[in-house]
């Protein structure tokens, strides 16, 4: 029997986490690999975690963790999955920072970008056939703003690999939880919820994590849509009410 897996990067984020309980909670997927820097404060019967180097994957040998984990037998079936080539793997990417965080120009493009595609070569090379990742509204390699820019290179590049398909999310302002507080972003939010609630300019109408997650494991399922493809931010919006 062919097992469907999940493989995740991010998942620490806003959005990371709602895909992880999203995952979870899709009886489609028998098991989810949340991949990060460090462990994840959470425990479900589907959840692997491994720990990796971000900046060295080409290096990491992502079954030998698996089976160092395995001491109880309960990640057998997924060494198995992943041996025989008897899985459909798909890969879940919402890793990114902002230029603040990061520190400088330089960091950011690391995670940002280097990061990001470093996550992808991972995947081809675990069989991934379908990727899917977290961009941002605005997103263009010619912007002469350098988040949008950076964003932009990252979907460029994706686009140029070896998968079947790629989708390119592109929510607008994200509203949830974060464990740090943005004032510029709390600000732009109360703004725009009045801008759309007069019903000008809905594609920046801002969307919940979860929404994005939501609509990322539907997109994820649907076999019939192949090649490089991009979401806004207003098509999850409709994909998840």
């Amino acid at each position: 029997m062919s097992r469907k897996i999940a493989i995740v990067s991010g998942s620490s984020g806003l959005v990371g986490m709602k895909l992880l309980h999203q995952l979870f909670q899709n009886p489609e997927f028998d098991w989810v690999i949340s991949f990060g820097r460090r462990y994840l404060a959470l425990k479900h019967h589907k959840l692997v975690q491994v720990k990796v180097d971000f900046g060295d994957l080409d290096q990491e040998d992502v079954k030998e963790q698996i089976r160092n984990q395995n001491m109880g037998g309960d990640f057998q079936p997924l060494i198995k999955a992943l041996d025989s080539g008897n899985a459909r793997p798909l890969a879940f990417c919402s890793l990114g920072t902002t230029i603040k965080q990061a520190g400088s120009k330089e960091n950011f493009y690391r995670i940002d970008h280097d990061y990001v595609i470093h996550f992808a070569r991972m995947a081809l090379r675990l069989g991934v056939k379908r990727f899917l990742y977290v961009s941002a509204l605005g997103a263009d390699a010619q912007s002469s703003i350098y988040y949008n820019k950076v964003k932009g290179e990252v979907e460029n590049d994706l686009k140029r690999m070896d998968f079947d398909y790629v989708g390119i999310f592109q929510p607008s302002l994200l509203l949830g939880e974060r464990k740090e507080n943005r004032l510029g972003e709390e600000v732009a939010k109360v703004l725009m919820r009045g801008v759309t609630f007069l019903g000008l300019f809905k594609k920046y109408k801002p969307i919940y994590d979860h929404q994005v997650a939501k609509a990322m494991v539907k997109r994820s399922l649907n076999g019939e849509i192949s090649g490089n493809e991009t979401v806004t931010s207003s098509e999850m919006h409709t994909m998840t009410e």
